[in-house]
């Protein structure tokens, strides 16, 4: 046989026949005068195992190893049995961040753990510049924070998730996004006394501990980019108002912490 014959009764192309050749995987078969390699039988039965291993995911460099012990192959399809194992769990739960996302309508780059949390904010009217602002955040905070931190900020938006809320909310961020250097003194103030209240009727029980400070300058850098200085400065105002009401809910005899 020559090498299109032993490739085409192999099931293989003759470009991986050599390649085998190559890396040692399988012998030079002897040639003819022609210079032609001269296949016989034993080259395609050992071929056909050799295309057998590969297909169970075998590497290429433990195959003359594997083919030359039978000892050995217990500890190789060990191996390749918790490889495969490990596999399918990452599969699966790469599925099921796929299921989550499907059922909620959410796009494919949002965090699993908001999936339906965010999209509800696509209907309450806001901007698309603040919504896509929004979901910005939610992404870089995700990431940043660690598993506590991960599950106050889905307790964050869960708690927010209430079609009155949202409405609220959705007046009180145009009106955010309304915010200038023009903007009186008196509206700033009665927009962070409307947050507030906001807030403080959401959060009754404590604000969420959603915030990193080892990243503020990540914080800073973003909001250098995507707000003004009179909404840099509103922001600023807000997280001051929030820290503070905080240690006031520490603070309360009989809570936790106090």
């Amino acid at each position: 046989m020559n090498s299109g014959e032993i490739a085409r009764l192999a099931g293989v192309s003759v470009r991986t026949l050599r390649h085998y050749h190559r890396v040692g995987v399988l012998p030079e078969p002897r040639r003819r005068a022609n210079g032609y390699r001269e296949y016989a039988v034993g080259d395609l039965i050992l071929l056909l195992r050799v295309r057998r291993l590969t297909e169970i995911g075998v590497p290429l460099d433990e195959i003359p190893a594997l083919l030359g012990s039978a000892t050995h192959a217990d500890s190789v399809l060990e191996q390749l049995d918790a490889e495969l194992a490990a596999q399918i769990a990452r599969l699966t739960a790469r599925r099921d961040v796929i299921a989550r996302l499907r059922a909620a309508g959410a796009s494919p780059d949002t965090p699993p753990e908001l999936a339906g949390l965010l999209g509800a904010y696509d209907a309450t009217g806001l901007p698309p510049a603040l919504l896509a602002q929004d979901r910005d955040l939610s992404i870089l905070l995700h990431h940043l924070l660690d598993e506590d931190g991960r599950r106050e900020l889905r307790d964050f938006y869960v708690a927010l998730n209430r079609p009155d809320l949202l409405a609220e909310l959705s007046a009180l961020s145009g009106r955010f996004a309304a915010l200038d250097g023009e903007t009186p003194e008196r509206e700033r103030d009665e927009l962070l006394a409307a947050y507030r209240r906001v807030f403080a009727r959401v959060f009754a029980g404590g604000y969420p501990a959603i915030h990193a400070p080892q990243v503020d300058p990540l914080f800073a850098d973003y909001g250098d980019a995507m707000f003004n200085d009179t909404q840099r400065a509103f922001l600023a105002r807000m997280v001051a108002d929030v820290q503070h009401a905080e240690r006031d809910t520490r603070a309360r005899p009989g809570t936790p912490g106090a």
